[in-house]
């Protein structure tokens, strides 16, 4: 199983970007899928969740409004749109597929600064 982050990178504060991941080596479709992120030295929080056929989410009260998750099973891969990035959404993000087992991207490192 592979998870493979991209899209990262480093953009003034309220620009957008879109982080992909793309799935492989797993049934896509039947696994809920997650963005976490995590700074140095904090805990790892749950950004936003799709469930598996992509018609639920959940996110985090911090990116509420700012942030939409979304998936396309058929191209086994998930997307984060974020807008308004803020300073404090500087950290790596990575995605997480879920369903009888856990899996864990490697992450790819948003900087929002100006």
């Amino acid at each position: 199983v592979q998870l493979v982050e991209s899209g990262g990178g480093l953009v003034q504060p309220g620009a957008s970007l879109r982080l992909s991941c793309a799935a492989s080596g797993l049934t896509f479709s039947s696994y809920a899928m997650s963005w976490y992120r995590q700074a140095s030295g904090k805990e790892r929080e749950l950004v936003a969740t799709i469930s598996s056929a992509g018609d639920s989410t959940y996110y985090a009260d911090s990116v509420k409004g700012r942030f939409t998750i979304s998936r396309d099973n058929a191209k086994e891969q998930m997307y984060l749109q974020m807008n308004s990035l803020k300073p404090e959404d500087t950290v790596v993000y990575r995605c997480n597929a879920r369903h009888y087992s856990y899996y864990w991207g490697q992450g790819t490192q948003v900087t929002v600064s100006s």
